[in-house]
């Protein structure tokens, strides 16, 4: 199964319709399964006063509070409706992850195939409950988590309803150091609640989910933007299209080369076998009857004579014909 690879274009449309429909192009020409949007009403996921982070202080005004950012970020409704339909003449799977229960009630009449819950709920008990009752295969993103938080979530998401899980190990910084990446836990994860488990990164550049795939992730989320200059809290930590295309290739590149960790020769090298390998060959000429002699003897290519770990077996034995010089030996 191949990996899943998620498109995260959050809200790295600046609130334009438009600019979100060409992050569609591009994830689909990148090649990867999916584009994920940020879908929340403004007012309903944060206060009046509450902060930014301060990545978000350092790349928008300074000036406006958290939700005067987001609602600039906003889209309606009515957007997603048509971006998904554009998902669909694309022929991209399109994903939304909801923030607040009207976006949960909107996306669910779209009839995802999944839900994506993200980082900041995986304390939000009503929050779980409700995507949990829906009945769909979520993926879960742990940013910010102990098993803990993983293990009392996955019990209220199972208890309640919710498909498949697959949980993806987070950095929710942005970017993420990669000192504080760890994608050890992403094994933790795996071995502790036996679920299917991936990476959502937020680190800069393609090596760290490169790197997940090899560790065994199944699903690969990543932001990517139109231009990292553009104005906005997200897109200094997200990939161009031309990164993100070359994050996909790769990504398919290692996943085929995983295999299914059988030590036997690959069909591909078997052909060398004989060239690279070596044979008992005669060291200098040998007559009928003569005795096979660690002086008469050595092993030189190509490998389609005697093996050498016969050695000891050939040593003593007498020739059974006459041998020149480099000849394969035979006995």
């Amino acid at each position: 199964m191949s990996v899943y690879i998620i498109a995260e274009a959050g809200v790295n449309h600046n609130g334009s319709l438009e600019n979100a429909k060409k992050l569609v192009d591009k994830a689909k020409e990148s090649g990867a399964d999916c584009i994920k949007f940020q879908t929340f009403v403004s007012k309903n996921i944060v206060t009046k006063s509450a902060c930014k982070a301060e990545y978000q202080k350092q790349l928008t005004n300074n000036d406006e509070s958290q939700l005067e950012m987001l609602s600039k970020l906003e889209l309606s409704f009515n957007d997603f409706v048509e971006l998904q339909n554009y998902c669909k003449l694309k022929q991209i799977e399109f994903l939304s992850t909801a923030f607040d229960f009207d976006s949960i009630n909107f996306l669910n009449s779209l009839d995802m195939k999944m839900w994506k819950i993200p980082s900041g709920d995986i304390t939000n008990l009503p929050y779980l409950i409700k995507i949990a009752k829906l009945n769909k295969p979520i993926i879960l993103s742990t940013g910010m988590s102990t098993i803990e938080d993983i293990r009392n979530a996955l019990e209220i998401l199972r208890n309640n309803g919710a498909g498949d899980i697959t949980v993806l190990h987070c950095t929710t910084e942005y970017p993420a150091p990669y000192k504080d990446v760890n994608l050890n836990a992403m094994i933790t994860i795996k071995n502790s609640f036996n679920v299917s488990v991936g990476y959502s990164d937020h680190t800069r550049g393609i090596e760290i989910p490169i790197a997940a795939v090899a560790m065994g992730a199944t699903v690969i989320e990543k932001h990517f933007t139109l231009d990292r200059n553009m104005e906005g809290p997200d897109h200094k930590a997200s990939l161009e299209p031309g990164e993100l295309k070359a994050m996909v290739s790769a990504i398919r590149n290692v996943e085929l080369s995983i295999g299914n960790g059988d030590k036997v020769p690959a069909k591909s090298e078997q052909k060398n076998m004989d060239i690279a390998r070596k044979s008992i060959i005669a060291k200098s000429s040998i007559k009928k009857g003569e005795i096979f002699t660690e002086d008469n003897l050595t092993v030189k290519r190509p490998g389609n004579g005697i093996s050498p770990m016969r050695w000891f077996e050939i040593i003593g034995l007498n020739a059974i014909r006459d041998f020149e010089e480099d000849e394969l030996i035979e006995y």
